[in-house]
C-alpha cells in the first residue's frame, strides 16, 4: 500500500483481513477461482458480490438511497444534519463517508470527500491518477502507431520499483498489470525502464544464434520470441540491418539493450478518465488508524479509497475498503 504513512492501514487490515472477506463469501456459497498471483475472481458474475453487500446491508437494517445528492453537512450537538438538494433533511448521529475518490468520474466519481474533509479542518495530501495507462507524445505515438493491440509479458522498472506483468501497446501509449502498477509511483518527467524479454541473457541468444544460423536476419530471430509486429519494429531499421553474421558484437549488445533495457518517458497519463483508483487524500494523521474516526471531529469517518490509502492492482483497494469500513462500523 502507498501512502504518507505506509503503517496506518496495518491496524485495519489486520483486524478484518483477506480471509474474513474470503469467508463471508463462501459463506454466501459463491464459487471463485485463483488466478495469477493469487488473484480471486467469481466464477460467476461479480453481480454476486453487490448481492452479498446488498443482502448485508438489509440484514442491518440499513436503507439504500441512489442519485440522492448532498448539497451540505453542518455539525450539530447531536451529530449531523445532512440537507439533500431534493430539500430532504437527515440527522445522524455519526456520519461514515465511504465516497471514494475522483477516478472514472462517469461512474460518478467525484472530490466530495476532500471538500468535505477541508470544510471540518481535515488535511488532504496531494492526489493524482493512479493504476493509470501510461501516454506517450505525437512523435513515439507515430513510431509506434503498428503496434497498438501488442501484448508481451515484461519487467517495468521505476527506480527500485520493479513489476513483472503484462503490458500492452495501446493507441495512446502503454497498458496493462505492469503498467498500470508502476503507474502509481511514476511521475510527469520520470523515465521507466522496461525489459521485453525479462529473464533471458538477449545478448548471448543472439551470439549464439550468429553462431548457428548467421544468415537470418535480426527481426526473424527475434520474432521467434517477441510478437512479429514488435520484432520488427525494434530490430528491422537500418541500424541492425542485414543478417546476424554482418552485425559485430557492438550491434548484438545494442539490439539486447533496445530490447531488454528500453528507456521512455511517458507524456502523461489518461487521467482520472481511466485510472483505476486515486494516489493520495484525506491525511492519516487527522485519523484514528483503528477506528478511522476524525480525531477532530468526534462521530465523522472516512474510509477507503477517500483515505490517503492506495492499494497496487490485484484487489488491494478492495480489501482497505472492506478493512477500513469494518472499523469504522465497530466503532460506530
Amino acid at each position: 500500500f502507498l501512502s504518507a504513512n505506509p503503517r496506518f492501514c496495518i491496524s485495519a487490515l489486520s483486524r478484518y483481513t483477506a480471509q474474513d472477506f474470503i469467508a463471508l463469501v463462501e459463506r454466501y456459497g459463491i464459487a471463485y477461482h485463483e488466478k495469477t498471483l493469487g488473484q480471486l475472481f467469481c466464477d460467476g458474475s461479480a453481480q454476486q458480490i453487490i448481492d452479498l453487500l446488498l443482502s448485508e446491508m438489509r440484514q442491518a437494517n440499513a436503507e439504500l438511497r441512489l442519485n440522492s445528492k448532498i448539497d451540505q453537512v453542518e455539525k450539530t450537538p447531536e451529530g449531523f444534519l445532512l440537507r439533500f438538494l431534493d430539500g430532504e433533511t437527515v440527522q445522524c448521529g455519526a456520519l461514515v463517508v465511504a465516497t471514494g475518490g475522483k477516478s472514472i468520474p462517469k461512474m460518478g466519481a467525484s472530490d466530495f470527500a476532500y471538500r468535505l474533509a477541508g470544510q471540518f479542518g481535515l488535511a488532504v495530501t496531494q492526489t493524482r491518477p493512479a493504476l493509470v495507462p501510461l501516454t506517450f507524445d505525437e512523435g513515439l505515438l507515430k513510431r509506434l502507431k503498428a503496434l497498438a493491440g501488442v501484448s508481451v509479458k515484461a519487467r517495468v522498472r521505476h527506480g527500485k520499483t520493479v513489476f513483472e506483468e503484462a503490458m500492452l501497446f495501446t493507441h495512446r501509449g502503454l497498458s496493462g498489470p505492469a503498467i498500470l502498477q508502476i503507474s502509481s509511483y511514476w511521475r510527469e518527467g520520470d523515465e521507466i525502464h522496461i525489459s521485453l524479454l525479462p529473464g533471458l541473457d538477449l545478448f548471448a541468444a543472439l551470439q549464439a544464434a550468429k553462431r548457428q544460423n548467421g544468415r537470418q536476419a535480426p527481426h526473424t530471430f527475434l520474432a521467434g520470441l517477441l510478437p512479429r509486429r514488435l520484432a520488427k519494429d525494434i530490430a528491422d531499421t537500418e541500424i541492425f540491418s542485414g543478417n546476424l553474421a554482418d552485425l559485430p558484437d557492438a550491434r548484438l549488445r545494442t539490439l539486447s539493450q533496445a530490447v531488454n533495457d528500453w528507456r521512455v518517458t511517458p507524456a502523461g497519463s489518461e487521467g482520472y478518465r481511466t485510472a483505476e483508483v486515486t494516489s493520495g487524500g484525506i491525511d492519516t494523521r487527522g485519523l484514528n488508524s483503528g477506528t478511522m474516526e476524525a480525531k477532530s471531529v468526534p462521530g465523522l469517518y472516512f474510509v477507503g479509497e477517500a483515505v490517503d490509502v492506495t492499494g497496487w492492482l490485484g484487489g488491494y483497494n478492495f480489501q482497505w475498503a472492506w478493512s477500513s469500513g469494518w472499523c469504522a462500523g465497530q466503532a460506530v
